[in-house]
């Protein structure tokens, strides 16, 4: 009878609880609250963090071969299938006729990729491998499930900690952009106001797609999964004749597969996985690589005014990572702290576009890297 009690007091899960446990439920509950007192992209912390609480369950099994969610991740995520479908809803929300507009904030969301390959670099200094300093480094483009996809493809065992880390900083990007465009710029250049944009034919928006879609996979083929499928939900939009098609990415199927990302993320972080010095360490190599990108947009918005007639606000610059549209909103609302009639949302919305062609395509080139 008592080895029998013992039994049942072993076979409990509390028997087996261990310091990291409780540390990860409380890196769980602070993206919960984060996500709900405060706001900070919602949609995903909070299934990240419920997935990160009962994966830390001890006996619950979870991430085991069979198990619910180890089925979520390796279906979703190690077959590739969940961020090449948000990237078709995220196209099926996006509006390219800001970058057909001014063409030139292509190469603002081109620069804001210098936070990427500054960041690599930097892991690499410190002992990281190739593979993992791509993974890394693609932090720096703010872009989640580019991030995921990378790190899916060339270190699994950093997803919990890069995924986490690029929404993070996504969701603080109100905090951490706002000081360094101060920084780099003066008030004289963030008082420059910028022309209206020029019209755009829906002709030019349907071409855009196709034309970005196979330039983009001729040069840089391993970025193709993500490239093709965020271009067909920008066609689906653009096209005006798949309404229903064009609904669906962004609303019901966008809203399934991000329910499965965020517990399958969250199921990445268990103690064991999550709390070594490796995974600590992408936490502030992700800040470092973010703070560069923006550095990258603001200096070449700062470069192109040297050449150009029409002066561009540095402040779109830092627009060019891929947070859409919560960096573009940065911008706005830095602008009109500064003057009241100054509208910069569309203008920034240009390099903010931009930035996801921009990390589509660093991810492709570190992909074709790490492998």
């Amino acid at each position: 009878m008592v080895q029998t009690f013992f039994e049942f007091i072993h076979s409990m899960g509390i028997y087996h609880l261990t310091v990291g446990n409780l540390i990860m439920w409380v890196i769980a509950f602070t993206l919960i609250f984060l996500a709900i007192r405060k706001g900070y992209e919602p949609l995903l912390l909070i299934p990240i963090g419920f997935g990160t609480f009962v994966v830390n369950l001890p006996l619950t099994h979870l991430m085991e071969q069979g198990q619910l969610l180890h089925i979520f991740y390796h279906y979703g995520l190690e077959w590739e299938l969940i961020p090449p479908i948000i990237f078709m809803g995220l196209g099926a929300m996006t509006d390219f006729g800001p970058v057909i507009a001014n063409p030139k904030t292509l190469l603002l969301g081109a620069a804001a990729q210098f936070g990427v390959y500054v960041a690599f670099f930097f892991a690499l200094g410190l002992g990281f491998t190739i593979p993992e300093a791509c993974s890394i480094g693609i932090i720096g483009g703010a872009d989640g499930p580019t991030t995921i996809f990378t790190t899916v493809n060339l270190a699994p065992h950093l997803l919990g900690a890069t995924a986490v880390a690029a929404y993070s900083y996504m969701a603080l990007v109100p905090v951490i952009q706002p000081p360094i465009i101060r920084a780099l710029t003066s008030k004289k250049e963030r008082l420059i106001r910028m022309k209206q944009l020029r019209p755009v034919s829906k002709r030019q928006k349907i071409i855009f797609p196709l034309v970005t879609c196979g330039l983009v996979c001729l040069f840089v083929p391993a970025s193709a999964a993500l490239m093709a499928m965020f271009m067909l939900g920008n066609f689906f939009r653009e096209s005006g004749v798949v309404e229903r098609l064009s609904g669906a990415a962004q609303n019901e199927l966008m809203n399934i597969v991000t329910i499965f990302l965020g517990i399958a993320v969250g199921g990445t972080m268990s103690a064991e996985v999550f709390l070594t010095p490796k995974a600590l360490m992408v936490f502030g190599m992700g800040l470092v690589a973010f703070s560069f990108s923006t550095v990258g947009g603001v200096v070449l918005a700062k470069l192109m005014n040297l050449f150009t007639k029409e002066k561009i606000n540095p402040m779109i610059g830092a627009a060019g990572v891929s947070a859409v549209p919560m960096a573009a909103r940065v911008v706005q609302k830095m602008g009109a702290e500064e003057d009241p009639r100054n509208f910069l949302l569309m203008h920034a919305m240009g390099p903010n576009v931009a930035g996801v062609i921009g990390t589509v395509v660093a991810a492709g080139v570190f992909l074709t890297m790490g492998h």
